[in-house]
C-alpha cells in the first residue's frame, strides 16, 4: 500500500472509532478488550494519537514519552479523540517525504512507518469501539488486512518484547486465501521468525490458520476467536499465539 492510502484510510477509520463510540456511549463495555469501557478505549486511542503526532510534528528522533491520557468523559472526551485524531491526520498529510524522526518498527520510511501504524492502531480499535455495539463490523478489505499481518508477523513479534515462545520448535503457517500471501512462522525459545511468500508455502508446518485476510488480521490481533478461521494440525500451536501475542508497544 502507498502512504496515501494508509492515511486516507486512517482518516476513515477514525471517523468509524468515533461514531461508533458515540452511539454506544462511554459506558459501553467493550468485550474485545476485558475490563474496558468506551471511555478506556477513547482515552487511550487518543493518546496513541497525540503521541505518534508529535514524533512527526516536532521531529524526536529519540523516544519520546506519551502526555498521558486525560481525566475526561462524555462529549468533551469525544470532542477530545476527534480533535487528537483530524490532527495526526493533518500532520502526516502535511509531513515531508523525506521527514526524519524516531520509529521502532523497519519501514522505508519514518513517515511510511507511521501512516501504516497508526492505521492498523486505529483499525483494531474501530473494531473494539464497533464491538461493543454488538453488530456487523466494518469489512476492512484483503490488501490492508494483509498489510496488517504483515506489521504483526515480522515487526511486532519480531521484536525481542514478544512473548510468543516454546521451549520445542513449533511452525505456525497462516494463509490468506483471498490473496497470494501465505506466512511461515517459527516459534521457539528466541523471537518468532515469520517469512512471507506467495503460494500455498512449505507442507512441513505443525498448524495451519487459514481464511480470508481480514478474518486472519482480526484473528491474529485477538478481536475474533480461533473460530473464525480454519485450523488445521496441532490446536496448541495456535494457543501459543493466542495466549502469549498481546502487544505492549
Amino acid at each position: 500500500m502507498q502512504i496515501t492510502e494508509h492515511i486516507a484510510s486512517l482518516s476513515e477509520e477514525g471517523r468509524l472509532l468515533a461514531a461508533a463510540a458515540e452511539q454506544a456511549g462511554p459506558g459501553a463495555s467493550v468485550p474485545t478488550c476485558p475490563g474496558w469501557q468506551i471511555r478506556h478505549l477513547l482515552r487511550h486511542t487518543g493518546m496513541v494519537h497525540r503521541w505518534a503526532a508529535a514524533f512527526i510534528t516536532e521531529g524526536h528522533t529519540a523516544h519520546h514519552p506519551d502526555g498521558g491520557e486525560p481525566d475526561l468523559d462524555g462529549a468533551e472526551l469525544l470532542a477530545w479523540f476527534r480533535e487528537g485524531h483530524r490532527h495526526l491526520v493533518r500532520s502526516l498529510e502535511e509531513a515531508p517525504a523525506d521527514l526524519e524522526c524516531w520509529t521502532f518498527l523497519p519501514a522505508p520510511s519514518p513517515l511510511a512507518f507511521w501512516s501504516r501504524r497508526q492505521l492498523n492502531e486505529t483499525t483494531v480499535h474501530r473494531v473494539d469501539a464497533e464491538s461493543a455495539l454488538g453488530g456487523p463490523l466494518t469489512p476492512v478489505s484483503a490488501d490492508r488486512a494483509a498489510d496488517g499481518i504483515d506489521e504483526l508477523l515480522t515487526g511486532f513479534h519480531a521484536r525481542p518484547k514478544s512473548r510468543v515462545r516454546s521451549d520445542k520448535p513449533r511452525t505456525l503457517r497462516v494463509r490468506a486465501v483471498d490473496t497470494a500471501a501465505t506466512w511461515t512462522v517459527r516459534i521457539s525459545d528466541d523471537p518468532p521468525q515469520a517469512v512471507r511468500t506467495a503460494g500455498e508455502g512449505s507442507a512441513d508446518v505443525d498448524c495451519e490458520l487459514s481464511g480470508t485476510a481480514e478474518g486472519l488480521y482480526l484473528t491474529l490481533w485477538n478481536r475474533l476467536p480461533l473460530t473464525a478461521v480454519t485450523l488445521r494440525g496441532d490446536r496448541a500451536v495456535a494457543r501459543l499465539w493466542t495466549d502469549n501475542s498481546a502487544v505492549t508497544w
